[in-house]
């Protein structure tokens, strides 16, 4: 009787079909991140006082800060505002990174 090369993988047909499946998610997978890349996020900190919109590929895209909350004796303060605006909409676009690719393959999401 041969002895079957593929371990637990069965013949020729099926070795076959499960190339064509992992191509096809890879080609899904490569459409995901494209389609995430061109994604824009927004956040704001200080009630509203600075937005900010990053890209899905961590690109700082535009940052609105109000003359209202400019204070030249508390910059430090202005510079706290502009940080959390732009790590939480950092955050925005990973968590989403995360979620798209996981539907894809599940149990992978945290790789990408």
């Amino acid at each position: 009787m041969a002895k079957n090369h593929f371990g637990g993988f069965g013949g020729g047909a099926n070795m076959q079909q499960l190339m064509r499946q992992a191509q096809k998610l890879q080609e899904q997978m490569a459409k995901a991140q494209e389609e995430l890349d061109e994604r824009e996020y927004s956040a704001q900190a200080g009630g509203g006082m600075v937005s900010v919109t990053v890209s899905g590929k961590r690109e700082l895209k535009s940052l609105v800060i109000k003359p209202e909350c400019v204070d030249p004796d508390d910059v430090e303060m202005l510079q706290d505002m502009i940080l959390a605006a732009v790590n939480e909409a950092l955050r925005n676009a990973e968590e989403t990174r995360n979620a798209e690719m996981a539907k894809l393959a599940p149990g992978m999401g945290g790789m990408f």
